[in-house]
């Protein structure tokens, strides 16, 4: 298989606030997405070659990619959507990697782009509508809920410890949110527990008496269950959202940034429906994906030092870092209780604020990741900025309930 490493670079990235954006329509996300990017790189819609976008329900609305061209301004050049499911956002960014590094454009755009708040889209878990039904009826997370119960199984866990360790991915993500200003919720799960007792005390309602964060994210009433193990604050929220990734030959990539960031691996797989699975605690694109992108990029797992991941639901996160290579099987809960994964540890996972804090717009969700990675290589993180010289970093975004992934390498050079 032929390589992009050594062929493509990054020179600008953009992003919306992630959230229920009722003020914005899918024009005006795409818009300030791409204009950001545009603004970060110092060039204008007519530099643009070739444009890839990923969203995952316009079709939907009624929508076509041409209707984009225009608020864009990208009439006269090839613009293509890309869907496939929640890794539609990697697939845009993959497609455009090859429009540059098969050598056919110099400067292409790779938007992800998703208006779910006012479309109907019920969720993942609804099951109804809009929202796919996944495998024999089962939902989203009733699929990852099974995954945690033979997670919790087969490593040793009892309930109460396996949902305390996914109730810890949970408090860090909410708390890498909260440096997040793009992110859709901004809010630590201990700072939730207080607006809840506030407004119980506003109107006049018995107060809550939790001990801690865990008292709280195990109360029915506070943290319903949705698919056990799975509660509320173990799943994503619906979002709307637009983020916007430009893309240069690497020869050319110093004549518009200093600090260009460099794709150096990209892989792809599929795989069986869960249903179908030999093991339901491990997502087999997700490890042929990443063996895939190591493998182009020449590197292995333990230099990558900065990663984000696809945690649609907590569960989701642990399987993630092992899958990955990070952690052994059966290591990555253990890793998690001990804060190796946090901010400040030695492996830090979703910077970000993950799906599950920054938010998931489906189609925009695996660029939004890329923008992370951007940030902090480029030491533009601010509060949430990862310390020392970040070199090699990696995104990994899933679709469906692992039928499919995409795993990219990023690299930053003196």
């Amino acid at each position: 298989m032929e390589s992009i490493k050594d062929k493509v670079a990054i020179i600008g990235m953009g992003c919306t606030k992630f959230g229920e954006r009722w003020d914005a329509g899918l024009d005006d996300l795409a818009i300030e997405a791409a204009y950001e990017a545009y603004e970060d790189a110092g060039i204008g819609p007519n530099d643009i070659q070739a444009c890839w976008y990923g969203s995952v329900t316009q079709p939907m609305v009624g929508i076509g990619c041409t209707h984009l061209a225009g608020p864009l301004k990208l009439h006269g050049i090839p613009m293509t959507r890309v869907e496939n499911w929640c890794t539609t956002g990697h697939e845009a960014l993959r497609n455009a990697c090859f429009g540059v590094a098969c050598g056919m454009y110099d400067m292409v755009l790779a938007l992800g782009v998703e208006k779910l708040k006012d479309t109907g889209f019920p969720g993942l878990g609804a099951g109804r509508g809009m929202s796919p039904v996944l495998e024999a009826r089962r939902t989203a997370p009733g699929s990852f809920g099974m995954i945690a119960t033979r997670y919790f199984y087969a490593y040793g866990l009892s309930p109460q410890e396996g949902k305390r360790v996914i109730g810890k991915i949970a408090v860090k993500n909410h708390h890498n949110g909260t440096l997040n200003p793009k992110a859709q919720f901004g809010i630590t799960i201990a700072d939730w527990m207080k607006k809840r007792v506030a407004s119980a005390e506003k109107k006049g309602k018995p107060i809550p008496t939790w001990k801690d964060e865990w008292d709280f994210l195990h109360d029915d009433r506070a943290n319903p269950m949705i698919a056990w193990p799975l509660r509320l604050f173990d799943c994503s929220p619906i979002t709307d959202g637009a983020a916007a990734v430009l893309l240069v030959a690497e020869e050319i990539a110093h004549n518009f940034t200093g600090s260009p960031i460099h794709i150096i691996g990209s892989g792809q797989a599929s795989d069986y429906a869960l249903h179908d699975r030999k093991d339901l605690t491990s997502i087999g694109a997700a490890r042929l994906a990443g063996q895939s992108a190591y493998e182009m990029a020449g590197v292995k797992p333990d230099q990558i030092q900065l990663a984000e991941v696809h945690d649609c639901f907590t569960i989701a996160e642990i399987v993630a870092i092992e899958d990955l290579g990070f952690f052994k099987p059966g290591e990555g809960h253990r890793m998690a209780e001990e804060g190796v994964t946090a901010l400040n540890g030695s492996r830090p996972i979703n910077s970000s604020g993950g799906l599950k804090s920054k938010g998931h717009p489906v189609g925009a969700s695996g660029v939004g990741q890329s923008v992370e990675i951007w940030k902090q290589m480029r030491g533009e993180a601010g509060e949430r900025q990862v310390p020392g010289d970040l070199s090699l970093a990696l995104t990994h975004n899933v679709g469906a309930t692992g039928q499919t992934c995409v795993v990219h390498i990023y690299e930053r050079r003196a």
